[in-house]
């Protein structure tokens, strides 16, 4: 192939590092007003009044809104969400007023001016808390709040969805087990620190057309949760996403959009522009959920696993619309890609009074996983097997059956694991340069499937101008991880001419056809499925013309490097842009017109499961597995944790372009890294207290590793090209991989993340004091 398979430069790179790349934030338009919001200081409280009146007698001020003026909930697949709170405030910033004024510093001079009264109510700052049946209710109305009829919410309690997997009979397995061992894991709340914040700007115009330029993944999705919450048709919604500067899942639902878009409704024609500021950022977007996790196996003395029972316990915050489908994820992928008969799975999304939950790269992957492969390096140490030869054993292999039932026609794993064992040189111990600096290595599997509705659509068309170049439309989000490129190169395979020719368009929901979401690493193979349709539809169309034109049957034509080429004597050959218009006939008629190529894409033989034993023969699209190894040094008078080297392996079906493919790996080892030892959400009674980058640390370059890419292709039959999503699964082993490394280093094991040099001082203090 020439096209596929080859590192070529990002197609939006020169404009990317050249600054004329134009987001959302550079849009400066004729008469635009601007919003600040008033939110509220508790994370907990019934509102008994706001006053605004002061606010709007400032000069300057066009408007001032409570949830009073909206009061209808909005989400994505569950309904329990007001954009402005609507008698209580659920959680610490949430927003309760907004002002639109001629400038910004107005703006906030007029939310300085609101007076809210409040009356304190009971937090729920816990999740297994808020699962008992005395915990303070935070979304009494649940029972009738509308939900997409896969997720469960619970009536009368704090829980919005309860998953269960069902396979097998678990104690059973556990009574022919050697051994039972039983070990709990905590992982907190991360925030996904995009470096662009959220940005909107909303314009109403006066015949009932709404225009919304946003920062978002999803521009479809969100059309259709704004136009439901504001009861509007989609003909009259516009969502146009251009440049995104990352997302990481916090872009991919409605946010301050819903803000905006009353005050813009108040301001007819006049846009109106919402930025977060950085510690809005921290506190008021999504964040990625903490989890509470509890695992029991059951193992024979041979390292087979026969039985596990696991339940998560997920932090989803205020609101949930998005956070039960996370919790969904984990509860299909609850076991890890591991072959274990009898498994017992439980997993629930819980409301706090956190901030809302969302979806992060990974999406509740990276947050199990950390108690999965721990647990299972705790498993082996216990029977006296290595770490590498349980999963030697219990790695899933072709005609291997998940945890939901699905028996897998082919599995990477095993391949991905023999890789990193020897790029790691495993086997080998690492030598320490000081009796105080400790170096040790870890491991750890992984995988992901694209956790989305069963019958997900994706739509694409490519259209050919005069020349033979071509249009390519879209609406998968390029949000940083190449997508433009790779769908540029798909396409470009098909049409057998250079990437060059092709120039892509995206995110605007008038002109470019419907994609459900960009999330789920699903764009690739969705989408690209899409444009490859799409492009043989185009190819198709030009073969049609060129056998009328040529005088040759189709079968006998192929495209080739911007031709149509007789296949068995090239020099017979026609410039395919011959036919961008058709083609004229010898009596000067015109047939067929303008040559446009469509695709559309639907994921095939992807089926539901049972709601009570989470068991079906393909419940998702595909699993995307690999393995990732770390090597650390720990300074035991410091405590500091310095990762030398991690090794990914991973099976990405097929390889689109290497060059992005490596760009992707390796910067989800060093965020993985980042969850690993440094990232956490501090809260105390629903408080966020390090929301800002001086308290909240992500890695610096200082802190980068060596980085080694490794592939192990089993091609996706359903794939573009074999390829399947890989931005996502890559990160999910690399913070396990780190912890069982410090544990090997150290003899000591931490079960919550980040671990940090204090939690090593004090383990290794208690680990004195206990051999003392």
């Amino acid at each position: 192939m020439k096209s596929v398979g080859v590192s070529i430069d990002r197609v939006d790179g020169i404009k990317k590092v050249t600054g004329q790349a134009k987001y959302v934030d550079d849009m400066k338009m004729a008469r635009m007003l601007y919003a600040q919001v008033k939110r509220s200081p508790y994370a907990h409280a019934k509102i008994l009044s706001i006053d605004t009146s002061e606010a709007e007698k400032l000069p300057g001020v066009k408007s001032v809104i409570t949830g009073e003026y909206y009061k209808k909930r909005g989400g994505l697949y569950l309904e329990d969400k007001n954009f402005l709170a609507v008698g209580t405030a659920k959680f610490r910033g949430e927003a309760v007023a907004a002002v639109a004024a001629e400038t910004l510093e107005i703006a906030q001079q007029a939310v300085d001016l609101i007076k809210v009264e409040y009356e304190e109510l009971p937090a729920v700052t816990n999740a297994i808390e808020g699962m008992k049946p005395d915990a303070p209710i935070i979304h009494p109305d649940l029972g009738s709040y509308k939900v997409a009829p896969i997720f469960h919410p619970i009536a009368g309690t704090n829980i919005s969805h309860h998953f269960k997997l069902r396979k097998g009979d678990v104690e059973k397995g556990f009574a022919e087990s050697d051994y039972v061992t039983e070990h709990t894991y905590y992982v907190p709340h991360v925030q996904h620190v995009p470096i662009e914040p959220h940005v909107a700007v909303a314009q109403y115009e006066a015949d009932g057309k709404l225009t919304v330029w946003a920062s978002c993944q999803s521009p479809f999705a969100v059309r259709q949760a704004l136009a439901a919450s504001f009861d509007l048709p989609l003909n009259k919604v516009r969502v146009i996403s251009p440049y995104v500067g990352g997302g990481f899942g916090a872009k991919a639902g409605t946010t301050l959009e819903g803000i905006v878009i009353p005050l813009s409704m108040l301001n007819c024609g006049r846009p109106v522009k919402l930025n977060y500021t950085r510690e809005e950022e921290f506190e008021d977007s999504y964040v990625r959920q903490g989890v509470h996790i509890k695992i029991k196996t059951g193992v024979r003395k041979d390292g087979k696993i026969l039985a596990e029972k696991v339940e998560y316990v997920w932090d989803a915050g205020a609101y949930t619309e998005y956070g039960v489908n996370i919790v969904k994820a984990a509860g299909l992928a609850a076991l890890g890609p591991y072959d274990i008969p009898n498994a017992w799975a439980d997993s629930y999304c819980v409301y706090t009074n956190h901030p809302v939950g969302g979806p992060y790269r990974g999406f509740g992957m990276c947050e199990i996983h950390f108690g999965l492969e721990q647990n299972l390096d705790m498993v082996a140490r216990e029977i006296g097997i290595s770490e590498v030869e349980i999963r030697r054993i219990n790695g899933l292999r072709a005609g291997g059956i998940t945890g939901t039932g699905q028996v897998l026609e082919d599995s990477g794993y095993q391949d991905c694991l023999e890789t990193v064992v020897k790029e790691m040189d495993y086997d080998t111990p690492s030598v320490s340069p000081s009796p105080t600096k400790i170096r040790a290595k870890g491991i750890a599997g992984g995988w992901k499937s694209p956790s989305m509705p069963t019958d997900v659509a994706s739509a694409a068309i490519i259209r050919m101008n005069e020349d033979g170049t071509f249009f390519l439309m879209t609406s998968g989000q390029d949000i940083g991880q190449g997508s433009d490129t790779a769908l540029t190169q798909i396409a470009a395979e098909v049409l057998s001419v250079d990437p060059s020719k092709i120039t892509i368009r995206t995110g605007d929901t008038d002109h470019t056809p419907y994609e459900w979401q960009t999330v789920a690493s699903r764009t690739t193979y969705c989408a690209g499925n899409a444009v490859k349709l799409a492009a043989e539809d185009a190819r198709d169309e030009i073969l049609d013309l060129a056998q009328i034109k040529m005088g040759y049957g189709k079968r006998d034509l192929e495209l080739r490097d911007g031709f149509v080429v007789h296949k068995m004597h090239p020099e017979i050959k026609v410039p395919i842009s011959t036919f961008a218009l058709g083609l004229t006939m010898p009596d000067a008629s015109g047939i067929h017109g303008p040559l446009i190529g469509k695709g559309s894409f639907v994921v095939p033989n992807n089926m539901g499961f049972d709601h009570e034993t989470g068991q079906g023969t393909k419940p998702v699209a595909f699993w995307t597995m690999g393995v990732n190894g770390a090597e650390v040094e720990i300074d035991t008078e410091t405590g500091e944790i310095r990762v030398l080297k991690m090794v990914s392996c991973f099976d990405p079906g097929k390889v689109i372009n290497p060059k992005l493919y490596d760009a992707q790996v390796e910067g989800a080892m060093v965020q993985a890294l980042g969850t690993a030892l440094f990232e956490e959400l501090k809260l105390k009674d629903g408080k966020v207290l390090n929301k800002s980058f001086v308290d909240y640390k992500i890695p610096t370059a200082d802190d980068m590793p060596e980085l080694v890419v490794k592939v192990a292709e089993h091609a996706e039959p359903t794939g573009p090209f074999g390829a399947r999503g890989i931005g996502e699964p890559v990160m999910v082993p690399g913070a396990p991989a780190i912890a069982n490394a410090v544990a090997n280093a150290l003899g000591v094991r931490f079960y919550r993340m980040p671990i940090t040099a204090d939690d090593v001082l004090k383990a290794l203090k208690e680990k004195k004091a206990q051999e003392a």
